[in-house]
C-alpha cells in the first residue's frame, strides 16, 4: 500500500504512474499484436471485422473501467483519512454492485448485438465474423468486470505494481494463445476473443488469491458486504460516483460509436485506416491518460486526509509531464508515423497507410488541450465534482453526432479527422470554468494562500 498524502507530490505522481504507464503499455503491444495476427492470418475482411466493432468494444469496456475506478475514488478516500472499516465496507460495495451490473449489461448486450451492429453501418458481408467476435467479448465481460475491480482497488489503496504484473501475465498469455489459435489450430476470428476472456480470467484468479494471502485487509468479511447493503448513503455515493464515471467514459466512446456508424460506411479501406490510427492514438495519448488516472487516487486520499495545497500541487505537476510528453508526440507523428501504420496493420496498401497518416498529423497537435481534459476531468472525480466531466463529455458525444451529420456529407473522412480537434477545444471550457471559478477550487486556492 502507498499513502499519496505525504512527500514530494511529483515523485508519488511518477511512482505511481509508471507502472500503470508499463501495464498499458503492453496491454497496447497486445493490441498491436492482436491486429497483425488477424490481419496477417485471416486477411483484411477479418481484421475489418474487429475494427468495426472497436467503438462499441471501448463503450463497453470504458463503462466498466470507468464504473470500477468511480467505486474504487471512494475506497481511496476512505483510505487516507484512515477509516479502514469504511474502507472494507466500499470494497464490499464495490463486489455487490459491480456484479448486480454486470448481469444487467450482459443481458441487454448480447441480446441486441446484432441491430446495434446494424445502426453502425457495419458491412453486411463483414456482420458474421463481428458478431462472432464480438459476442465472445461481451459473455465474458463479467470476467472483465472483476478484474477492472480488484486492480482499481489495488491502485485505490496505492499499489499499482501488482496489478501490472497481473496484467502482464494476461497479455502474455493473450498473445499466446492468439498465435495457438489462429496460426496454429487455424480457428477463426472469435477465437482471438476466446484469448482476451481466458487470459483475463487467469489473472483474475491469481489477483484474488494475492489479495487474500498480501493484504487480508482488503477481504471484506460477511458483516462489510451486511452493512454495505443496510448503508443507503454509501450505496448512493458509491454508485452514483461509479456511473458517474462510467458515463463519462461511455459518453465519450458513444460519440465515437456514432463516428463508426459514419465510418463503416467508407468501405474496408477507411475501416482499417481507423483501426490504424486509433490503435496508435491509444499508444500515444496513453502517458498522460495514466497520469490522469493517477490523479483521481492522488486527489482523493489528500482531500480524505484534508490537504488542499496537495491537491493544487499535483494538478499542474502531471500538466507539466503531460505538456512534455506531447512534444516527442507531435515530433514522431512528422516523422516515423507511415512506418507505424504498417506495423500496425501488416498492408502496403497506399490508402491505408496514407490516409491513417494525415488522421494522426491533424489530431496530434491538438494533444496539449487534450491533456488538460484529461488530468482535469480525473482531479474533479477524485474530488467529488460528478457533474462538470459529464457536462464536458456530454459535449463531446454532441459533438461527434453534429460531425456526423455536417461535416461528413461535405468531407468524408476529412469531416472525421477534423472532429476531435475542433471538439476537444469545446469541451475543455467548462473543465476551466470550473477550476477559475468552481467553489472547491477556490477553497484550494484559499487554502494555498493561508500556508503559503
Amino acid at each position: 500500500m502507498k499513502d499519496m498524502t505525504k512527500g514530494n507530490p511529483t515523485r508519488l505522481i511518477l511512482q505511481f504512474a509508471i507502472p500503470l504507464l508499463i501495464g498499458q503499455l503492453f496491454q497496447q503491444v497486445y493490441s498491436l499484436t492482436d491486429t497483425r495476427i488477424v490481419g496477417s492470418f485471416l486477411g483484411e475482411n477479418a481484421l475489418a471485422a474487429v475494427g468495426a466493432t472497436n467503438s462499441l468494444n471501448s463503450l463497453v469496456i470504458g463503462f466498466l473501467m470507468g464504473m470500477t475506478n468511480g467505486f474504487a475514488i471512494v475506497t481511496a478516500r476512505f483510505f487516507g483519512s484512515g477509516d479502514k472499516k469504511s474502507m472494507k465496507k466500499a470494497i464490499a460495495g464495490t463486489v455487490v454492485l459491480s456484479a448486480g451490473t454486470i448481469v444487467v449489461l450482459t443481458l441487454l448486450s448480447v441480446g441486441f448485438l446484432k441491430p446495434l451492429l446494424r445502426v453502425l453501418n457495419t458491412p453486411e458481408n463483414l456482420l458474421p465474423l463481428a458478431c462472432s467476435y464480438f459476442r465472445v467479448i461481451l459473455l465474458g465481460m463479467i470476467v472483465t468486470v472483476f478484474y477492472n475491480a480488484c486492480a482499481a482497488t489495488l491502485r485505490a489503496v496505492g499499489d499499482s505494481i501488482t496489478p501490472l504484473i497481473f496484467l502482464l501475465v494476461a497479455t502474455i498469455g493473450n498473445v499466446g494463445l492468439d498465435l495457438l489459435l489462429i496460426c496454429v489450430f487455424h480457428m477463426g476470428v472469435a477465437s482471438a476473443a476466446c484469448a482476451t476472456v481466458f487470459s483475463q480470467f487467469i489473472s483474475v484468479i491469481m489477483c484474488l488469491v494475492f489479495i487474500k494471502v498480501k493484504y487480508p485487509e482488503l477481504v471484506p468479511s460477511r458483516e462489510d458486504f451486511s452493512r454495505f447493503l443496510h448503508d443507503s448513503h454509501t450505496f448512493k455515493w458509491m454508485y452514483s460516483t461509479g456511473l458517474s464515471m462510467g458515463f463519462m467514459l461511455s459518453l465519450v466512446n458513444l460519440g465515437s460509436v456514432v463516428l463508426q456508424s459514419a465510418i463503416n460506411s467508407f468501405g474496408a479501406n477507411i475501416i482499417v485506416a481507423h483501426t490504424a490510427a486509433r490503435k496508435l492514438t491509444e499508444l500515444f495519448m496513453m502517458p498522460y491518460s495514466v497520469l490522469a488516472t493517477t490523479m483521481a487516487t492522488y486527489c482523493s486520499q489528500n482531500l480524505g486526509a484534508g490537504k488542499l495545497k496537495r491537491i493544487t500541487q499535483g494538478i499542474w505537476r502531471a500538466l507539466i509531464l503531460s505538456w512534455i510528453w506531447c512534444l516527442l508526440v507531435v515530433l514522431m507523428a512528422y516523422t516515423i508515423v507511415p512506418s507505424l501504420v504498417y506495423m500496425v496493420t501488416g498492408t502496403h496498401v497506399p490508402e491505408i497507410i496514407e490516409t491513417a497518416s494525415l488522421y494522426l498529423r491533424i489530431n496530434t497537435v491538438l494533444y496539449f488541450v487534450t491533456v488538460v481534459i484529461s488530468v482535469l476531468r480525473n482531479s474533479l472525480q477524485g474530488m467529488g465534482d460528478m457533474v462538470t466531466p459529464l457536462v464536458s463529455s456530454a459535449i463531446e458525444l454532441i459533438g461527434k453526432v453534429a460531425v456526423v451529420f455536417l461535416l461528413v456529407p461535405r468531407l468524408a473522412y476529412m469531416g472525421v479527422i477534423l472532429s476531435e480537434p475542433i471538439i476537444w477545444c469545446i469541451m475543455v471550457i467548462p473543465l476551466i470554468v470550473q477550476i477559475l471559478f468552481g467553489k472547491r477550487f477556490r477553497d484550494l486556492r484559499e487554502e494555498a494562500r493561508q500556508t503559503a
